[in-house]
């Protein structure tokens, strides 16, 4: 005799700590609990840093994440997973190992490759493996204009050319791109979302005049991957999660939390526990 309970939408989160609260595992926390959804971690890296930079960075070894990650999988399960600060190739190769052995098909990977000072994070030898292994398995990689560039190797000048460099971050691999199109200069945000099969969809929006946006792009792939967790398309969940950090950046600008740049304010309109039907 089956029993009907309810469980929660779950979302796991794979990414580096921020002590400050702002990015991160910290960001992508507050993200799932304002989105309904109930989070859980596999934390890569430790990191010491403020609104005003980051001071150190304390590596988790490879075996631990492994650890973490069949913690939660086994005993709670993943209705999707967001992918941030993967540091090592070592760390990119266990994740890839869990995406395979789970397989876990709604994975979000924000490529953390750039700080905000234009400082590269990561190793070229680590590009190469997230290329390689990450790219074919996720269903969605949201890089920013820095990262694309590095990914690509050549600057992308222009809102005019979105679909060039989108269509070559498909042809490394990946089947589908949200490029981030908010490092460009005027007063509209435009974002390219383009799949593998051909479609594209451009998100386009006044620009938000903010120093507080730490964390943005941890937040955006964190909501998108909330999205995907409740069971909408591709489309609609980044259409979804674009509407969610608008409103988070908004409630946030005036804001001051520190002395350099600020958080999001994830809190502004939180919406209950989703529950589904679980059956036992």
């Amino acid at each position: 005799m089956t029993t009907t309970t309810q469980r929660y939408v779950r979302v796991l989160s794979v990414a580096g700590s921020d002590s400050g609260g702002g990015a991160g595992i910290q960001a992508d926390l507050k993200t799932f609990a304002a989105l309904g959804c109930y989070g859980m971690t596999a934390i890569t890296a430790l990191t010491a840093q403020n609104t005003q930079g980051v001071r150190g960075i304390h590596a988790v070894p490879p075996d631990f994440l492994r650890a973490q990650l069949q913690a939660v999988i086994e005993d709670i399960g993943v209705d999707a997973v967001k992918l941030g600060m993967l540091h090592a190739p070592e760390v990119v190769g266990v994740v890839a190992d869990a995406i395979a052995q789970y397989r876990l098909d709604r994975v979000v990977l924000d490529p953390v490759m750039v700080a905000t000072s234009g400082d590269r994070l990561i190793a070229e030898e680590t590009v190469q493996e997230l290329v390689r292994e990450l790219f074919p398995r996720v269903a969605l990689i949201t890089p920013n204009l820095d990262e694309a560039a590095l990914l690509v190797g050549h600057p992308i000048a222009d809102a005019d050319a979105l679909d060039g460099a989108a269509d070559e971050l498909l042809a490394l691999g990946a089947r589908a791109v949200l490029l981030k199109g908010g490092h460009l200069p005027g007063d509209e945000v435009v974002d390219l979302l383009a799949t593998a099969d051909g479609q594209r969809q451009r998100f386009s929006a006044p620009r938000i005049h903010s120093r507080n946006l730490h964390g943005t792009g941890c937040t955006l792939s964190s909501a998108i991957a909330c999205g995907l967790a409740q069971g909408l398309a591709l489309a609609p969940a980044v259409e979804q999660a674009r509407a969610y950090i608008r409103g988070a950046m908004q409630a946030g600008a005036q804001v001051q939390i520190g002395q350099g740049h600020g958080p999001l304010n994830h809190g502004f309109a939180p919406v209950p526990a989703i529950q589904l039907p679980s059956v036992a």
